[in-house]
């Protein structure tokens, strides 16, 4: 039993439920991290390894040096603690004492945490513990601000003042550029998308250097490019518009601005308690830093929630959650249209495995949930959606999903077909109809996560487990696609 510096045994919520070998690979950080901790996923490389109910798992993995490498996890969590010097969280020999873990493994029998473990653990666990009270005790109190209100007023009215200033040397240049015609943006050598964002960069709105820069892109992008340049041009001249005439706007929306543009904004308003689903977990490089991607549902709310998180170069972006698992936890949304990014709060208990999906739409009911939310957010490329009872069928280059009732269809996105989840997808459906989550946007419908048929229900874990696929089982059900 693992025991606090006061000798009292830290509490937990009961037994932590099994997870499944694909939901621990999720957490990879990378490819070569779940390709290496793979090869460490059996008893051989372990030893002194062990278990217990509070949600601890560690071990000792044998490396290229004489000491063994001490690697503990913390479920509840999920937290990481291992001797190597790897920058990478999960490391390879956590990911590895998981799928031990996983696998059921008799290398990490139940036992008592040893005290190179323990210390780590309950360190964290009062750390957690300390994070969650002092929350607690300020929902009544008075907001802290900074210590000196009136300079970051003043610091405020100076970056507002340089992205207008940003703001309007943009529009200039994008005048300068349909005036001359798009054509020129199609020659070799032509520097204007780089040095513009260089500009919006010295104006603090790195929102607008971001978009400048894609439109660079968009000239080499095939067929077509000059009217597709032409629409993100006219996107960023309502974003430019939008922000020179921010006191006309209604708040929501004058968030959505100020958050597009570069600003950023502490996540406000009440905590929302609920148990969350994780339906997606995904990396993409951004510059010199990666940013995470982790999409949750509630299941009391039926909310959908966003986390975003940002590693440096080198290093993985922190929380990692298993998808297909549900967390006990708060979260606190961050302001603007639609409201979908949050911040993760304290958790209640360790993640447990779940069976099933969130409620889906039809298509036609996606694509209408889309329109919606441009209206909220113009510069939306995309929305979260389940749909329900679609099948996935070859169109011509691409695949679709299409209504089991035949009477709509959504292409799936490019940017998925290259990918080996999309074959995952169509072997768990065979024909039939299944739950499928992601982003439906103008470029199409992008698959995150799918259920079979019958996932959840009291017939068992649907054809997909059924069938010995292999990426979900009747713990779980859900398939990961990206």
């Amino acid at each position: 039993m693992l025991l606090s510096h006061g000798g009292e045994p830290l509490r937990t919520a009961g037994p932590v439920a099994r997870w499944t070998v694909e939901q621990v690979l999720a957490l990879a950080p990378d490819d070569a991290s779940r390709k290496a901790g793979s090869k460490l996923g059996s008893a051989g490389p372990w030893s002194g390894g062990g278990s217990d109910g509070s949600g601890a798992v560690w071990g000792l993995c044998k490396g290229s040096g004489s000491k063994p490498y001490r690697t503990v996890v913390d479920l509840t969590g999920p937290a990481y603690k291992c001797s190597c010097p790897s920058r990478k969280f999960p490391c390879k020999h956590a990911l590895g004492l998981l799928l031990v873990w996983a696998s059921g493994e008799s290398a990490l029998p139940a036992g008592e945490v040893p005290d190179w473990a323990g210390e780590w653990l309950t360190g964290r666990r009062e750390r957690s513990a300390g994070k969650a009270e002092k929350r607690a005790g300020a929902d009544g109190a008075p907001a802290t601000g900074p210590a000196d209100p009136e300079a970051a007023r003043r610091r405020a009215e100076r970056r507002a003042e340089r992205i207008t200033g940003g703001a309007q040397e943009l529009e200039e240049r994008l005048a300068d550029l349909l005036r001359g015609g798009l054509a020129a943006a199609d020659q070799p050598g032509y520097g204007l998308w780089e040095e513009t964002a260089a500009r919006m960069v010295d104006a603090q709105a790195p929102g607008l250097a971001a978009r400048v820069r894609e439109l660079g892109a968009i000239a080499a992008s095939g067929p077509g490019w000059p009217a597709r340049l032409l629409e993100e041009c006219a996107l960023l001249h309502l974003l430019d518009s939008a922000w020179l005439g921010m006191d006309r706007l209604p708040e929501p929306l004058a968030a959505t601005v100020r958050t597009r543009v570069g600003l950023t904004a502490p996540a406000e308003g009440p905590p929302v308690r609920d148990r969350w689903l994780v339906l997606a977990q995904y990396d993409t490089p951004d510059g010199k830093i990666v940013a995470r991607r982790i999409w949750l549902y509630g299941r009391e709310t039926g909310r959908t929630a966003l986390l975003l998180s940002f590693g440096a170069a080198g290093r993985s972006p922190d929380p990692a959650l298993p998808v297909g698992v549900t967390i006990d936890a708060e979260i606190t949304p961050y302001p603007g249209a639609g409201r979908l990014r949050a911040e993760l709060g304290p958790q209640f208990g360790a993640p447990s495995p779940t069976g099933t999906p969130p409620p889906g739409d039809t298509v036609a009911a996606a694509t209408g949930a889309y329109g919606h939310a441009l209206r909220e957010d113009p510069w939306l490329d995309a929305w979260p959606v389940t749909l329900r009872d679609v099948i996935p069928v070859p169109s011509g280059d691409g695949w679709q999903l299409v209504d089991a009732a035949g009477d709509a269809a959504l292409p799936v996105a490019p940017v998925a077909l290259s990918r080996p989840g999309l074959w995952k997808l169509v072997a768990l459906s065979g024909g039939s109809p299944v739950t499928v989550f992601g982003e439906c946007g103008h470029r199409g419908f992008d698959p995150f996560a799918a259920w079979s048929a019958g996932v959840g229900d009291d017939s068992g874990a649907g054809a997909g487990a059924d069938a010995g696929i292999g990426w979900a089982d009747a713990t779980s059900g859900t398939v990961p696609l990206i």
